[in-house]
């Protein structure tokens, strides 16, 4: 890499956690640029979802443009509407499982135990309690996050499901200062 970082806007095109890496396509039309994990680690960030658009320094090497410093992310519009939003929407129920659910509790700070994109579900643990709690995809999607990596701290409400407790909404955990400012 040179010592010379540029500015670039641009689109994460995707990415993702489990990899630990993605890549933003550029306004500057000169090609996508690789964004790593160090690099959204050294910008204090621990994800970014698809679609969000992006201002960062970005270095040329031997292999193309590689992020450097994460300047700016504004997150798309699915993710802006619900932190913006005084009462966050009800997301869609991902299954008829979900539909069932009662009792739902209020929003609650959680850690991913382990998330398989993939598979489509995976689970967290509420602070102080062991138990499990299931999280499937389609609440993932519905908050915009591109993912969940085991360790990462999120908001859910839970509901007691057929099979036990459920999330039946979930929230990026920097997102929930500005949820709860909205009442709830």
């Amino acid at each position: 890499m040179t010592s010379d970082a540029e500015e670039v806007l641009g689109r994460v095109k995707w990415y993702d956690a489990g990899k630990g890496y993605g890549f933003v396509a550029t306004d500057d039309g000169g090609g996508d640029v690789l964004l790593h994990a160090n690099c959204l680690r050294r910008s204090n960030l621990t994800s970014v979802a698809d679609g969000a658009r992006i201002r960062l320094t970005a270095y040329r090497g031997d292999r193309g443009r590689q992020a450097h410093v994460v300047l700016e992310v504004e997150q798309p519009a699915t993710i802006a509407a619900v932190v913006a939003a005084p009462e966050p929407p009800k997301p869609a129920k991902p299954t008829e499982v979900l539909a069932e659910l009662t009792n739902a509790s209020g929003w609650c700070a959680a850690r991913i135990k382990w998330f398989d994109r993939a598979k489509g579900f995976g689970f967290a643990n509420i602070f102080g309690d062991e138990a499990d709690v299931f999280v499937h995809m389609e609440l993932v999607r519905a908050a915009g996050l591109p993912d969940l990596a085991p360790g990462e701290a999120i908001a859910v409400r839970v509901a007691d499901g057929p099979r036990g407790r459920m999330a039946s909404e979930v929230c990026a955990w920097d997102a929930m200062p500005l949820v709860i400012a909205g009442g709830d």
